[in-house]
C-alpha cells in the first residue's frame, strides 16, 4: 500500500494500480513540457533584450531600435507558438533512427550528454549551411537574417515556415553511437537557447575562445552582407566546424559588418517574411519558359533565377552594402508606444496559453494560436503603415469575440482570473478603435504631404 499526504494533512490510502493511474494521468506530454520551459525562457529573454537596449543607451550606442525589437520579438512569438502547437513534420524522427541504426545500448551518463551536445552541433552546422546554400531551404531561414540590425532581439527571429524538418538525418552518427532519444530531447533545447547570447555588438573579441566556440565576433560576420563575409561561420556553438570545412571568416576592423539580406524584406511583418522567398520561387517557376528551369530553380544555389525570368522580372537587390537606406517607415511616437503595448499584451496572453495547454485542450489551443498569429499580423501591418492594417485588427477582434460570445469566456481565462474576460473584451475594442484611428490619421498625413 502507498500513503500520500494531501494538502489538508490527511492520509489517503491508494492501492498501487490506482496510484500508477493517477501518476500517468498527470504525466506532462512534450508539448506541455516545452510550454512550461517557455514560461521561464520568454521573460528571461525579454529582460535580456531590454537590458541590451538600456545598456546601449547608457553607453551611447543603442543597437536596438524599438521598431526592430518589436518585429523581432513578434517573430519569436510566432515561432514558439508554432512549435508548442506541434505544427511541423519531421521527415525522419530521431527515435526511428535510434531503433534502426544503434549498434550499442548505453546508459545516459554525463559523457553521453556531452556526445549528444557535439552531435547536435555537428547536425546544426550542416543544416544551417544547407539553408544558406540552396534556394528551397533558404525560405526557412530568411527571417533570422531579415533584420538590418544585429542585437539579442534578432536572435529570436525564428521560422514558422519550416514545416518539414530534415534535422534528424544529420544525427545518424549519434544514433549509431547509441545516444538515447531522451538524452537528445533534453540537450536539444539547451543547445538552442545557448545560441542566444552571441547576437550582440557590445562584446568584442574573446581571446582564445575565438578558436573554440562561436562568439559575437564570429556571428557578426555570419549576419553580415559584405561580400567578404557572405556565407561564412555557420557554426552554432563550436567554431571549429567552420575551420575544418572551409567556411571560417574572421571579423576585420577595416570591414565593418553591414546586416540584413541582399534582397531587403522591406516589412516588419514576420509572417510575410517567412514566406516571401517561397513565393518568389513559386512565381519564378511559373514564369520560366523551360520545364527544366521550373524544376531546377528549387535545388540551385541560393539566389539563382532562370535567365529569362530574371531579365523580365527583376527584383530589388543591394549592390552597394555601404550605401542603402534601411527599412524605417515613419511612425509617430503614439503608434510606436501602442505597438509595444500590443506586444506586451500578447506576451501575457501567450503566457496564459502555455501555462494552460492541458486545460484548454484541442482544438481550443489551435484556435488560440490563430488569434496569436492574427494579432502579430495586425499590429506589424500597422507598423508598416499599411492603409489596410485596421481591417486586420477588426478581423482579430471579430475572431476573438466569436469565442467569447459563444462560450462566455476566453478559453477559461475568466475562471483563472475572475473578471479578466471583461478586460480582454475592452482590450479588443480599444485595439480596433486605435488601429482605425492610426490608419486614417496616417492617410490624412500622406494627403497633406
Amino acid at each position: 500500500m502507498i500513503f500520500i499526504k494531501n494538502t489538508a494533512q490527511t492520509k489517503e490510502i491508494l492501492n498501487e494500480t490506482e496510484f500508477i493511474n493517477k501518476f500517468k494521468s498527470r504525466t506532462i506530454n512534450p508539448m506541455e513540457a516545452y510550454g512550461q520551459i517557455l514560461l521561464i525562457a520568454m521573460p528571461a529573454f525579454f529582460v535580456l533584450v531590454l537590458f541590451e537596449k538600456f545598456w546601449g543607451i547608457w553607453k551611447g550606442n543603442d543597437t536596438v531600435p524599438l521598431n526592430d525589437m518589436i518585429a523581432s520579438l513578434s517573430s519569436g512569438i510566432t515561432n514558439v507558438t508554432k512549435d508548442v502547437l506541434g505544427l511541423s513534420i519531421a521527415v525522419i524522427s530521431y527515435s526511428w533512427l535510434f531503433e534502426k541504426f544503434s549498434f550499442f545500448q548505453i546508459e545516459a551518463t554525463w559523457l553521453v550528454y556531452v556526445i549528444a551536445f557535439f552531435a547536435l552541433d555537428f547536425a546544426g552546422y550542416w543544416t544551417h549551411r544547407i539553408a544558406h546554400e540552396y534556394n528551397i531551404f533558404w525560405n526557412n531561414h530568411i527571417v533570422h537574417h531579415s533584420s538590418e540590425e544585429f542585437n539579442l532581439a534578432c536572435a529570436l527571429r525564428q521560422s514558422i515556415s519550416s514545416i518539414v524538418k530534415i534535422f534528424a538525418i544529420f544525427l545518424i552518427p549519434a544514433a549509431i553511437l547509441g545516444v538515447p532519444p531522451q538524452v537528445i530531447g533534453i540537450v536539444a533545447p539547451l543547445h538552442l537557447f545557448a545560441q542566444f547570447w552571441y547576437h550582440t555588438r557590445h562584446i568584442g573579441r574573446m581571446g582564445f575562445l575565438e578558436k573554440i566556440i562561436v562568439t559575437p565576433s564570429h556571428h557578426r560576420v555570419h549576419h553580415a552582407i559584405n561580400p567578404e563575409y557572405l556565407d561564412k561561420n555557420y557554426g552554432q556553438i563550436f567554431i571549429f566546424w567552420d575551420r575544418w570545412f572551409g567556411t571560417y571568416q574572421e571579423e576585420k576592423d577595416e570591414i565593418p559588418a553591414v546586416y540584413g539580406v541582399t534582397r531587403p524584406v522591406q516589412t516588419w511583418n514576420p509572417i510575410k517574411i517567412n514566406f516571401m522567398h517561397l513565393w518568389l520561387l513559386i512565381k519564378d517557376a511559373w514564369r520560366a519558359e523551360k520545364w527544366s528551369d521550373k524544376l531546377k530553380i528549387w535545388f540551385m544555389p541560393l539566389g539563382w533565377r532562370p535567365a529569362d525570368v530574371a531579365k523580365k522580372y527583376p527584383v530589388s537587390k543591394i549592390e552597394d552594402v555601404y550605401h542603402f537606406d534601411k527599412y524605417n517607415p515613419s511612425l509617430t511616437k503614439g503608434m510606436l508606444i501602442w505597438s509595444f503595448g500590443q506586444l506586451i499584451a500578447l506576451l501575457l496572453l501567450l503566457s496564459y496559453l502555455f501555462g494552460n495547454l492541458a486545460d484548454i485542450g484541442a482544438p481550443g489551443i489551435f484556435y488560440y494560436g490563430g488569434f496569436v498569429f492574427l494579432t502579430v499580423y495586425a499590429y506589424t501591418e500597422l507598423m508598416d503603415r499599411n492603409p489596410n492594417a485596421w481591417a486586420w485588427e477588426v478581423l482579430k477582434a471579430v475572431y476573438a469575440m466569436y469565442f467569447v460570445l459563444t462560450s462566455g469566456d476566453w478559453f477559461g481565462l475568466n475562471k483563472f482570473l475572475p473578471g479578466s474576460v471583461y478586460i480582454f473584451v475592452g482590450y479588443l475594442v480599444v485595439s480596433a478603435l486605435l488601429s482605425i484611428w492610426f490608419s486614417f490619421k496616417k492617410e490624412k498625413l500622406q494627403l497633406a504631404n
